[in-house]
C-alpha cells in the first residue's frame, strides 16, 4: 500500500501591497495653490462682467420703454347731421364733428405735416376737407380737431339723402370719420421716418341727426401704412 508522504501547500491570498506613495515637492503645492488662485479670479471676473452685462441690459430695456414711440390716440366726442330729419335736407346738408388726438408718450413728440378729414358712408367717399396746418405736438398733450364739411365739401345728392333716410328709419345711420396725416416722432434732435397714420372712427348717429351716446367719446383704431 502506498500513501502519499508530500504534504499539501495552501497559498492564502494575502492583502495586496500598498503602492508606493509619491513624494510631493513644494513646488507641486504651489502650482495647485497657484491653479486654484487663477480659477477663482476668473470666476470672479466672469461673475463681474456677466453683472455689468445684466445691468447694461437692464438699463437699456428700460430706456427702451421710456422712448419707445406709442401712435397718437384719437377720440370722437361729437358728430353730427342737423337736417337729417328733413326728407330733402341734402341741399343744405351739412356735418360737423369733434375729435381729440392725444400724445400719450412721456418723452416723444409728433410732428404733423398735415392732417384730412373725410367721412364715408358705406364705405363710400361723402366728403372730405384739410382740418389742420402742419404743427408740432409735444409728449403728454391733447389736440382739439374739429371740423364742419358742407357745399363744395361735402358732395350728397337726393339719392344718397334717401339712403340716409332709409337708415334712420331703423333707428341710426352709421358713418365713418376717416383723419390722416403724415408724421413724425421726435425725441429732441432726433427724428423718425415719415409714416401716413389713419384714424377711423366709426359713428352712429340718430334719427335727430345727433351722434349716438354709444360713440360718444369712443376710441378710434390708427394704424399705419
Amino acid at each position: 500500500m502506498y500513501s502519499n508522504d508530500n504534504i499539501p501547500i495552501h497559498h492564502e491570498p494575502g492583502p495586496n501591497p500598498k503602492p508606493l506613495q509619491r513624494h510631493r515637492t513644494t513646488r507641486y503645492y504651489m502650482q495647485r495653490v497657484q491653479d486654484s488662485l487663477t480659477t477663482r479670479v476668473s470666476k470672479i471676473i466672469c461673475t463681474i462682467f456677466l453683472g455689468l452685462l445684466f445691468i447694461a441690459g437692464l438699463i437699456a430695456f428700460i430706456l427702451w420703454l421710456s422712448l419707445r414711440p406709442h401712435r397718437p390716440r384719437f377720440f370722437i366726442h361729437d358728430f353730427s347731421v342737423p337736417g337729417l330729419a328733413q326728407e330733402s335736407g341734402f341741399e343744405n346738408a351739412q356735418i360737423t364733428f369733434n375729435v381729440t388726438a392725444r400724445n400719450s408718450n412721456q418723452q416723444v413728440g409728433v410732428y404733423y405735416e398735415s392732417m384730412v378729414g373725410s367721412v364715408f358712408f358705406q364705405e363710400q367717399k361723402i366728403g372730405s376737407m384739410p382740418l389742420l396746418f402742419p404743427f408740432y405736438q409735444e409728449p403728454k398733450n391733447t389736440t382739439v380737431v374739429d371740423g364742419v364739411l358742407s357745399g363744395a365739401t361735402l358732395t350728397v345728392n337726393s339719392e344718397r339723402w334717401g339712403e340716409f333716410q332709409g337708415e334712420r328709419v331703423h333707428g341710426s345711420v352709421v358713418f365713418r370719420l376717416e383723419l390722416t396725416s403724415v408724421i413724425e416722432f421726435h425725441i429732441h434732435t432726433w427724428g423718425s421716418k415719415r409714416h401716413t397714420m389713419h384714424a377711423n372712427c366709426d359713428v352712429g348717429v340718430g334719427p335727430d341727426g345727433y351722434i349716438l351716446l354709444a360713440y360718444r367719446d369712443k376710441r378710434c383704431p390708427v394704424y399705419f401704412s
